[in-house]
């Protein structure tokens, strides 16, 4: 066993079974000391279970783990772990549940209170010890929760999807507290279904039916791609979408994917200038901009390779035809909800038409959810009025809450009942029977790659899985009206994708979709968005209009020495201003004496710095938006 003193992590064919499942087969990696290495992977690909291994809580079925050159067991002390599940003390407080974890590792009274002064600190949590931790946001329970896995001073950290559910300014502040601990030599191993937090890791790999699949660097990773992307907005979509992606899988064709985005499409191809040639043979003259690919088209790209071309997705058994209404489905003026002095939501005005995907976006806290439940009829607002598929009273009434369907942030299925039980529940609730309701059930788990898996009980599945289930119970009965909450929370991308293709169709339909997400990425995907912050609307349109009137410019740096200038530029910048990833950062800036500020504070810091003017993507949008309001 190589016990050289740069490897933190060290596996040589590694095998887990449970009984005749084989989770993960013949693993060989080494994980160097000080980097942040990434697993991405589909659900049920082995990533927790290899994490399990790493920290000594699973034996191997064979081969050898060794974390620091001893077996794990025998380091155990070195280690931190932080679970995909929030596994601390809901009823306890911030520092109880501190003072809980350094009593069960020995640490002396005096240097926990330092240990907690500096973490708490780090992550901006000092002024909320008193705080039970059931009362956080979901990002701030993360926080915690790594206050609590580094309060061991672990030299190895393993984080196994640790910014499921946290909102887009938490999760760049954890990442940015990441390259902090990185830089102090811990080795941070993570795993993540976000393919652009993956971006922020030294190495990734992938994983694909517990074997790794393919392993590097992010550059390393798009640059094996071999494809190249184009972008750009047709006037009909659906038409251009179906049109490509009809022609595309002919033998031969530069087109190798087509993808949209809300009022985008995006198209990989072998080679720019073959593909802009076909995608004009097909469509006629359009205005494509060439794009470079993204970690998440070589996850897609790679996974098609290994399980070969998805078949089409079933067709939804479809009772009614498609709506012929222009009008609006939802509309809300003046919303506001008190509970007591506290204004959670402040006089929310709001639109969807039939048809229509909204995206209502925001921080943990910001009212996104507390608003759904105004609409849905689960709460009376303070003030304002609601006006729900053209009535605007009685919002619980049961002819109404047949026209609804609600998908909640926290899976809602019964976990003692089967996938296919808790399906012919919901259909029996909604009123859906006889071959009807057989037709959508078998649907539902087609769609869902669970047709086989019908008889387990709902807890045993993946996150991912669960959000899939929740999904196809809530349109089983058609609604006009959609609500999801978070809909692809922990969901894998390849799963997203899919979601995100069901919930297209529905709109394509006439559905109208109000949606929550905390992946800024997807939020792409609606026609319109809304930025909220305080209870309050910041800023709407459609993605494209709200990316192209972000103040200032975004600058990417690259080249070496780049994690002392990316300090040295926290340092000198606001820190929402800068982000790290992986090997490069990202500097809002004003002005070119802003950038040229960057430019003289990266040489100072010893680096050798590129810049090189960036797109702001949604998420670099809605950071700004939202920390302007703030000051």
């Amino acid at each position: 066993m190589n016990g050289r003193g740069d490897v933190a992590v060290a596996l040589r064919g590694l095998v887990r079974r449970y009984g005749p499942t084989v989770a993960v087969r013949g693993l060989d990696l080494e994980i160097r000391r000080g980097e942040i290495f990434g697993f991405v992977g589909p659900d049920g690909a082995g990533k927790t279970t290899t994490f399990h291994t790493i920290a000594g809580m699973l034996e191997p079925s064979a081969g050898t783990v060794r974390v620091f050159g001893a077996p794990p067991h025998a380091t155990r002390e070195r280690i931190g772990y932080l679970t995909q599940q929030f596994s601390l003390y809901a009823d306890l407080t911030l520092d109880e549940n501190l003072r809980y974890l350094g009593k069960l590792r020995a640490i002396p009274t005096g240097e926990l209170e330092k240990r907690r002064a500096e973490y708490l600190g780090l992550m901006g949590l000092e002024r909320f010890g008193d705080r039970l931790a059931g009362r956080l946001s979901g990002g701030m329970k993360q926080k915690l929760a790594l206050c609590c896995a580094l309060v061991g001073e672990p030299e190895l950290l393993l984080l196994d999807e640790p910014t499921t559910g946290v909102d887009p300014v938490s999760r760049r502040e954890l990442w940015r507290i990441l390259a902090h601990l990185a830089r102090r030599g811990i080795t941070i191993v993570v795993a993540t279904p976000y393919l652009d937090e993956a971006e922020r890791c030294t190495r990734v790999a992938l994983m694909y039916a517990g074997e790794m699949r393919d392993l590097g660097t992010p550059a390393e990773l798009k640059s094996r791609l071999g494809l190249e992307l184009l972008e750009f907005r047709p006037a009909d979509v659906a038409l251009a979408e179906r049109e490509l992606s009809a022609r595309a899988p002919l033998a031969g064709d530069p087109i190798a994917d087509v993808q949209t985005y809300g009022d985008r499409i995006d198209v990989l191809v072998h080679d720019a200038d073959s593909g802009s040639r076909r995608v004009r043979e097909v469509l006629g003259a359009v205005d494509l901009t060439p794009s470079p690919p993204t970690l998440e088209n070589v996850f897609i790209d790679e996974l098609r390779r290994l399980a070969g071309d998805a078949p089409p997705a079933a067709a939804f058994p479809f009772r009614t035809a498609p709506r012929a209404d222009v009008g609006f489905a939802i509309r809300a003026k003046g919303l506001r909800k008190n509970f007591g002095e506290f204004a959670a939501v402040r006089d929310l005005d709001l639109d969807v038409r039939y048809g229509e995907v909204v995206g209502l976006l925001g921080a943990n806290g910001a009212g996104k959810t507390t608003t759904i439940k105004m609409l849905c009829g689960l709460l009376e607002p303070s003030a304002g009025s609601i006006e729900i598929a053209g009535r605007s009273r009685d919002l619980r009434a049961t002819g109404l809450r047949q026209r609804i369907g609600y998908m909640s942030q926290r899976f809602t299925l019964y976990d003692d009942l089967t996938i296919e039980q808790n399906l012919d529940f919901y259909a029996g609730v909604y009123g859906v029977g006889g071959a009807e309701k057989r037709a959508k059930i078998e649907w539902a788990l087609e769609s869902c790659g669970l047709a086989d898996r019908r008889d387990r009980l709902a807890r045993t599945l993946p996150g991912g899985w669960k959000q899939r289930v929740a999904f196809g119970a809530s349109i089983l009965h058609e609604p006009d009206i959609l609500f999801l909450d978070e809909p692809t929370s922990g969901v894998d991308p390849l799963a997203r994708r899919e979601l995100w293709r069901a919930i297209d169709e529905r709109a394509r339909r006439g559905t109208a979709v109000l949606v929550t997400t905390h992946y800024l990425e997807e939020a792409e995907h609606c026609g319109n968005v809304l930025f909220m912050a305080a209870g309050s609307v910041v800023a709407h349109g459609s993605p494209s209009a709200i990316k192209a009137s972000v103040g200032g410019t975004l600058i990417e740096v690259s080249g070496e020495g780049i994690l002392p200038a990316f300090e040295a530029l926290e340092g000198a910048f606001e820190p929402w201003r800068v982000a790290l990833f992986g090997d490069r950062v990202h500097v809002v800036v004003d002005g070119a004496e802003q950038r040229e500020r960057v430019r003289s504070v990266a040489v100072g810091a010893g680096a050798r710095p590129t810049l090189r003017e960036i797109p702001f993507s949604l998420e670099d949008a809605f950071i700004d938006v939202v920390s302007r309001v703030a000051r």
